[in-house]
């Protein structure tokens, strides 16, 4: 099996025993993204809207360093604490898209690391 570890400084370094991405036979799987921001290293959720904003940012940074962007996105999970603010992050989440959209599940947990309210990780293909 042959793998491909990615990794960019345009989004943020991981914070534990993962890579940002894997590419595997023309399928990139990126890993959960939370609101850090990549320069500081910092939480970026002043609100809900500001926080999947920065999840988003995260995720096309790397989708850009695979080569790839959002049309290229084949499933992605995206993981609340409050499913009652799904319409919030939906409406943004739905704005990175030109209306061919993946497959998605949508989960709500008790927590996300660093206690923050979305994460999302994606699948995408050449």
């Amino acid at each position: 099996m042959s793998k491909t570890i990615l990794n960019t400084k345009q989004a943020p370094a991981p914070i534990g025993p993962y890579n940002q991405a894997i590419s595997h036979n023309g399928v990139l799987y990126i890993s959960g993204q939370i609101c850090l921001a990549p320069a500081s290293g910092q939480l970026n959720n002043a609100d809900l809207a500001t926080e999947t904003r920065q999840v988003m940012e995260n995720l096309q940074a790397i989708l850009k360093e695979a080569g790839l962007d959002f049309t290229k996105v084949l499933k992605t999970t995206i993981f609340l604490t409050d499913m009652n603010r799904f319409a919030e992050v939906n409406t943004i989440y739905g704005s990175y898209f030109t209306g061919d959209y993946p497959a998605r599940e949508t989960v709500q947990v008790s927590a996300l690391p660093k206690f923050v309210n979305v994460e999302i990780s994606m699948i995408a293909a050449e």
